[in-house]
């Protein structure tokens, strides 16, 4: 099932059901006009592996395209991306996904081809129950009632986090913004396994890196809405391929991030390990943890690698040796195909000759505190310390700007080198922040923060929503709220920010969460 972008002559199709919509009865009307001429189209729906998805079936002997809208009622108010249609008379099975457990739920298929549109008739589906394992509570308040109407739309998409593996929660799915489950993929919880993390992909699939500290296996699949496996690489097939290129050292491991690229491609976030003698305040031997990059193709093929050792100074560890980069994140920058990468333990987001994969891996310049921009007003407090989760806002001749997740850990509260938490000083906070980078003039300016009162020492994402309200989760915020492991917030962007919509999630800590449109490419749900 591969999703299709609006072809040129869709244009018409979504002027004509918004006019037929503001006209009224216009499924009437559409069904008046194109029955006689789309003959011969036939629809199943049935039911999935999934107990949330549906498989609505589509036969035309037509070419074109599809979809499936659907709802509590008829008046549906979702639908699935466009997909093409076969032109043979060969069924086209589109996965409907986005529905709560143990309902029922109208639906039907919409077929354009030929410049004419046809609707089916309303079907039912009543989706299962959700499974045994354990669910994380989560509890959905709007805080600001005047601010209700500015919630932006979309759903949550949620990465749980236990590496202990001993809680056997659900770690990875999707929820409505009144915290309803819509979907899940279980990674192996029973069995100690973890995302780490998940990623929605152009295709309208599922990426999941998938970890397991007691064996130590690594898994990176892709998954569709009905839970089968598309594809799937290990970290020993990984390593095969890179050793035959030469690559070392090998990586130990795959962590924190993975970003997909529009080409099918995929760059990978690599643990590496190197032996150091005699670094300075570490006498002997002292394997260092550092951090690379392999860009993929669909079979799993390195095509570029990259390693901290060959561009960064190991003798540089605010955050203390032998972890000493942690990278988190990893962002793709369109305006001129290079990328950014989080490093946690440097207190630095890096950005890297990348090219869109012909470019030469050089650091061209290092934003935070001891990098290479001055911080406008210049006071290092502004700086983020052991961050998270960069997200590209807007780029343009001049930089960027981005939002940023300041975990806070070791930050430096005066020119002195004074750090939050030490004896006599102010303990640390977690701040969300917004920076404006000016790549000609190396100055960076933090634009706006909120510090929602809490110090969350690891994990957490933060976005820009279309509405212009910014989101971020708080992994494990300290003080622990009553009742939750983790505090989700949009709020508003005014200098004294306003809570919109809180999500608290009880059962296991969020090592991101973070608001998408819908399940599918393209699509915007409103509710």
């Amino acid at each position: 099932m591969r999703s299709v972008g609006l072809v040129p002559r869709l244009i018409l199709l979504a002027v004509v059901l918004v006019v037929l919509a503001a006209c009224g009865g216009g499924n009437n009307f559409v069904s008046s006009i194109t029955t006689a001429t789309l003959a011969n189209v036939t629809t199943t729906v049935a039911a999935t592996q999934h107990p949330l998805v549906a498989e609505y079936s589509v036969s035309a002997p037509y070419a074109g395209q599809a979809m499936v809208e659907f709802g509590t009622d008829k008046r549906y108010g979702r639908q699935t991306a466009w997909f093409a249609l076969p032109g043979d008379g060969s069924p086209l099975a589109m996965q409907v996904a986005g529905m709560k457990a143990s309902t029922t739920y109208h639906m039907r298929a919409t077929v354009y081809a030929d410049g004419m549109l046809w609707t089916d008739r309303d079907q039912t589906f009543t989706t299962g129950p959700l499974p045994a394992i354990t669910f994380p509570t989560l509890t959905v308040t709007r805080p600001t009632s005047a601010l209700a109407s500015t919630e932006n739309p979309g759903i949550e998409m949620i990465n749980l986090l236990d590496w202990t593996g001993q809680t056997h929660v659900m770690q990875s799915l999707f929820s409505d913004r009144d915290g309803n489950p819509i979907w899940y993929y279980d990674v192996g919880v029973a069995q100690g396994y973890f995302p780490f993390p998940i990623k929605p992909l152009p295709n309208g699939h599922i990426l999941l890196s998938i970890a397991n500290n007691l064996s130590g296996s690594l898994i990176l699949r892709e998954v569709d809405l009905a839970g089968n496996t598309i594809r799937e690489i290990t970290l020993e097939q990984l390593n095969q391929k890179l050793q035959q290129i030469g690559f070392s050292p090998l990586p130990v491991g795959i962590h924190h991030d993975v970003l997909p690229l529009k080409s099918g491609h995929m760059i990978l976030l690599v643990t590496l390990a190197k032996n150091f003698t005699d670094l300075p305040g570490y006498p002997g031997t002292t394997e260092v943890i550092g951090d690379g990059l392999v860009e993929v193709d669909e079979d799993g093929n390195p095509v570029w690698e990259w390693s901290s050792f060959d561009h960064l100074d190991v003798n540089r560890h605010p955050g203390a040796l032998p972890d000493w980069t942690h990278s988190n994140a990893i962002v793709y920058l369109p305006a001129d195909g290079d990328l950014l990468l989080s490093m946690r333990n440097q207190a630095w987001v890096l950005k890297i000759d990348y090219r869109d994969g012909t470019g030469t891996g050089n650091v061209l310049w290092r934003l935070g505190h001891e990098g290479d921009f001055a911080l406008a007003g210049g006071h290092p407090s502004d700086w983020f310390y052991f961050q998270h989760y960069p997200s590209l806002i807007s780029q343009d001749e001049q930089g960027m700007t981005l939002a940023i997740f300041d975990n806070g850990n070791n930050r430096v509260l005066d020119d002195d080198g004074t750090m939050c938490g030490t004896s006599g000083n102010p303990g640390c906070q977690t701040r969300a922040t917004k920076f404006h980078v000016d790549e000609s003039a190396h100055v960076a300016t933090l634009l706006w923060e909120d510090s929602p009162g809490f110090f969350t020492f690891w994990g957490g994402s933060i976005n820009e929503l279309g509405n212009g309200n910014m989101e971020f989760a708080l992994s494990a915020p300290a003080p622990v709220p009553p009742g939750a492991m983790s505090v989700v917030q949009e709020v508003s962007p005014a200098p004294v920010p306003q809570v919109v919509w809180e999500m608290d999630i009880g059962g296991a800590n969020a090592y991101r969460a973070y608001r998408v449109p819908s399940l599918y490419p393209g699509v915007t749900w409103r509710k």
